[in-house]
C-alpha cells in the first residue's frame, strides 16, 4: 500500500465519501488509488473554485465533511474564495493539496510555492505530510479537525513522494468531536436576563436554525415575547410553511439599526455580534446600540441546540409553540403577463416541493424573489456566507449530490449573472453527475450591487469610465448558449406563464437545467 491509498482508505474509514477533484501531475498516485478505494466518490470539476464550493454545499446538507483534491499552490489559490465562504459557514472540509516531491521542493520549479502560507488564512488546520508514513495519521487528524468546533477547514499538503512511497495501513477512526454544552451558570444568566428585559431578541445560527432548533427557540419566544432573528447570510436555514418564523437581519448597517430599534437585550446563539458588511462614511460599523446589552447563550463553537433546549425548559417548560409563530402556507394565483422578479418568487413558492434545497446567491435580485419562499413548502435555504461571489452554482452542485445520495427532492440555485460567470463550469459537473439542479440565473447585465455601493460610499460624480466597470452588456452574455455548450438544457422565458411552465418541467425532469431570467 502506498501513501495515497492509505490516505484515501483513512478518509473513507472516517466517513469522508466524496472528493471534488481538479488534479495535476503531482496528484497522479492519488488519482490512481481512487480505483482501489471504491468507497470514495470522485467528482471532477473544471475549475478549482468549483471543488471547494461544491464541497461546502455537500457538507452543509450531508452533515459530514467532503474532501477536495487540488494541484499545488496555484490550484489552491484558484480555490481560496470558496474556501473563505466555507470557513465563514463553519463547513467541515478536508482539502488535499498535491505538492512537488520533498526532494524537489527546493529546486524552485515553475509551480513551486509556499503552500502552507497560502493555505493558512482560509484554513483552521494546515499540515504537511513529510513522508508516506505520515499520510494516514494526518488524514485521520484532518477529518477530526474538520469536524471540530462545529466545522473547520483542514488542509493536508501531500508531496508526490509521500503519495507514491510505501505506507502503513489506514489509520483507525478517531472519536468524532462533540461540541461542548455551555456552562449551566451561563444559561441561567441568559434566562435571568431575558426575564428582566422588556424587548429581548435571540440571534440564531448553526443548529439553532435547524427545524428542531427553531422549535426550541419558538418555545423561548412564546415564554418571553422575544423576537427570533438570524444572520443576513445564514449557512443553513429550515424555512417554509409550518416552520417557526425568524426575521432575517437586513444587509445595510442603517437598516440593521432600524431593525433592532427597541431591542433591549440581544442573545447570541451560535453566532457573533452583527456588524456592517463594509465601512461607510458617517454610518456605524457596529449597528447594535450601545444601550443594548449582548450576551452569549452559546458561542459558535458550542452546542447551540442543547443550550436552547435547557433555556426553553427554564423559560417555557413543556409548552408547544404557538401556531401564530409558524409560517403559513402561501396562496398565490398563477402569475401572468410580463415576467418580473416578484412573479418568479411567486412561482417558486407555488411549485417548490417539500424537502427541496435552495442555494442562494441571487444578490440584488434576491430581495424580490426570496420573500414569498418563507411561505413555500418546507425546504432548506443555504446562503452565500462569506461574500465572495461565485459560490451559488458550485454550492448547489454539492448540495444536489448530497440530496441525490439521500434520495431527496431537487435543488434550486438562485444565482446573479455576475457571480455566475466566476464558476459557470459547475454546470458541466452537474451534467456529468446527473444532478437534479434548476439553476435560475438573474440576468440584469450588471454588477448591480456595486452600482448601489458606489453611491453609498460617497464616491463623487461617477462618470462613464467608472460606471462601465459594473456593466455586463458589452458584449452581452447568453447564459442559454453557455449552458448548452456545457451540455445543460437551457431556457429563456419571456412571460410569467412560460416561466412557470418551464419551472414545472424542470422540477419534474431529472438532471440539471438552466433558466435565464432577464431582469
Amino acid at each position: 500500500m502506498n501513501g495515497a491509498k492509505a490516505l484515501l482508505k483513512t478518509l473513507t474509514g472516517s466517513g469522508v465519501e466524496v472528493c471534488f477533484t481538479n488534479p495535476g501531475t503531482s496528484e497522479m498516485h492519488f488519482v490512481a488509488a481512487l480505483d482501489e478505494v471504491p468507497e470514495m466518490h470522485a467528482v471532477l470539476a473544471l475549475f478549482e473554485g468549483v471543488t471547494t464550493g461544491a464541497a461546502d454545499g455537500y457538507a452543509r446538507i450531508a452533515g459530514k465533511p467532503a474532501s477536495t483534491l487540488l494541484h499545488l499552490g496555484p490550484g489552491m489559490a484558484n480555490a481560496l474564495a470558496n474556501m473563505h465562504n466555507a470557513k465563514k459557514a463553519r463547513t467541515p472540509m478536508v482539502n488535499v493539496i498535491g505538492d512537488h516531491a520533498t526532494y524537489h521542493r527546493g529546486l524552485d520549479a515553475p509551480l513551486t510555492s509556499d503552500i502552507e502560507t497560502l493555505a493558512r488564512p482560509m484554513s483552521h488546520w494546515v499540515k504537511l505530510a513529510r513522508s508516506s508514513r505520515d499520510t494516514a495519521p494526518l488524514a485521520r487528524e484532518a477529518v477530526q479537525q474538520a469536524m471540530s468546533n462545529n466545522g473547520q477547514i483542514a488542509t493536508l499538503i501531500l508531496p508526490a513522494d509521500s503519495a507514491w512511497d510505501a505506507a502503513d495501513e489506514a489509520a483507525p477512526l478517531l472519536e468524532k468531536p462533540v461540541a461542548p454544552i455551555p456552562a449551566q451558570s451561563q444559561i441561567e444568566a441568559v434566562a435571568a436576563a431575558i426575564k428582566q428585559a422588556k424587548n429581548p431578541a435571540l440571534l440564531l445560527r448553526g443548529s439553532g436554525l435547524e427545524a428542531d432548533g427553531l422549535e426550541l427557540a419558538g418555545r423561548i419566544a412564546d415564554g418571553s415575547s422575544a423576537r427570533l432573528m438570524c444572520d443576513t447570510f445564514a449557512p443553513k436555514l429550515a424555512q417554509g410553511a409550518g416552520r417557526v418564523r425568524v426575521e432575517r437581519i437586513p444587509y445595510f448597517a442603517e437598516q440593521i439599526v432600524d431593525h433592532l430599534q427597541g431591542v433591549d437585550l440581544l442573545v447570541l446563539v451560535g453566532t457573533q455580534e452583527p456588524v456592517a458588511f463594509f465601512a461607510y462614511p458617517d454610518k456605524p460599523s457596529r449597528p447594535v446600540s450601545e444601550s443594548c446589552p449582548m450576551i452569549n447563550l452559546a458561542t459558535p463553537e458550542e452546542d447551540s441546540k442543547t443550550a436552547l433546549s435547557i433555556l426553553a425548559d427554564m423559560i417555557n417548560p413543556d409548552a408547544p409553540v404557538a401556531e401564530a409563530r409558524r409560517a403559513e402556507q402561501g396562496a398565490w394565483d398563477a402569475p401572468s403577463g410580463d415576467l418580473d422578479l416578484v412573479k418568479v418568487g411567486q412561482s417558486l413558492a407555488r411549485l417548490l416541493p417539500e424537502g427541496a434545497l435552495l442555494a442562494d446567491e441571487a444578490a440584488t435580485s434576491g430581495l424580490f424573489v426570496t420573500a414569498p419562499l418563507a411561505q413555500a413548502a418546507p425546504h432548506t435555504h443555504c446562503a452565500l456566507t462569506g461574500g465572495a461571489i461565485g459560490q451559488g452554482v458550485p454550492l448547489a452542485t454539492g448540495m444536489a449530490l448530497a440530496a441525490q445520495k439521500a434520495g431527496n427532492a431537487p435543488t434550486v440555485c438562485l444565482q446573479g449573472d455576475g457571480g455566475a460567470m466566476y464558476t459557470i463550469q459547475a454546470l458541466w459537473t452537474q451534467m456529468r453527475e446527473k444532478l437534479h439542479v434548476i439553476n435560475i440565473i438573474f440576468a440584469n447585465r450588471a454588477y448591480q450591487i456595486l452600482n448601489i455601493e458606489l453611491m453609498r460610499v460617497g464616491a463623487e460624480n461617477p462618470g462613464p469610465k467608472a460606471l462601465s466597470q459594473f456593466d455586463l452588456t458589452n458584449p452581452e452574455i447568453s447564459f442559454v448558449k453557455l449552458a448548452e455548450g456545457l451540455g445543460v438544457p437551457a431556457y429563456r422565458p419571456e412571460t410569467a406563464e412560460s416561466f412557470e411552465d418551464i419551472l414545472r418541467h424542470c422540477l419534474a425532469t431529472p438532471g440539471p437545467h438552466l433558466i435565464e431570467v432577464m431582469c
